[in-house]
């Protein structure tokens, strides 16, 4: 199957959890992530959120369209890198939004995103602020300009598990889906 259609049924998939706010499939540029995040603050406004959880989610989500923007491994018939990304605003039965997020990774990726998630996910609230302020005081920062701030803040943000999962592509790729639950 070729990529995009795998791309594009990966993102179908995520299409199917809760009612859908807010959703891109494509090519992630500054542009998009600038309308992406205006369309979600008119929603929210829309919503009548409390400015606290829009600020909140808000926040949550600018490190998420990072995230696509910086590590997506997806490229053309020619090499260029494309920066094929999907993310999908859903609210669930019982109000809470998720955050769903999915690019191409390759399989090198999978043991230091799942390394990374996993400890993450074990740290207490306290532990995650001291880490945060251990690597913001070290600036130990990766070839892409982080130094896993981002996942860190996420974390630390909605106080929830980061959910994740990888799918299969070929021997050398596989789609990358991240879900992150903020509470009402």
């Amino acid at each position: 199957m070729p990529m995009n259609e795998f791309f594009s049924k990966c993102f179908t998939e995520m299409l199917r959890k809760g009612s859908v706010l807010v959703s891109f499939n494509g090519v992630m540029t500054s542009n998009v992530i600038a309308d992406t995040l205006g369309m979600v603050e008119s929603k929210m406004n829309e919503l009548l959120e409390t400015s606290a959880l829009r600020k909140r989610l808000y926040n949550v989500l600018v490190e998420c369209l990072q995230n696509l923007y910086h590590h997506a491994d997806t490229h053309d018939a020619q090499g260029k890198r494309l920066n094929m990304g999907a993310f999908v605003l859903s609210k669930g039965d019982n109000e809470d939004y998720l955050i769903s997020i999915g690019n191409i990774v390759d399989n090198e990726k999978k043991i230091m995103l799942k390394d990374k998630i996993d400890g993450l996910n074990r740290l207490s609230k306290d532990e995650l602020k001291e880490l945060y302020k251990d690597v913001l005081n070290n600036q130990t920062f990766s070839e892409k300009g982080g130094g896993g701030l981002g996942l860190i803040d996420i974390a630390r943000r909605t106080g929830n598990p980061i959910g994740y999962d990888f799918i299969p592509y070929d021997d050398n790729y596989l789609f990358f889906r991240m879900n992150v639950l903020i509470n009402v």
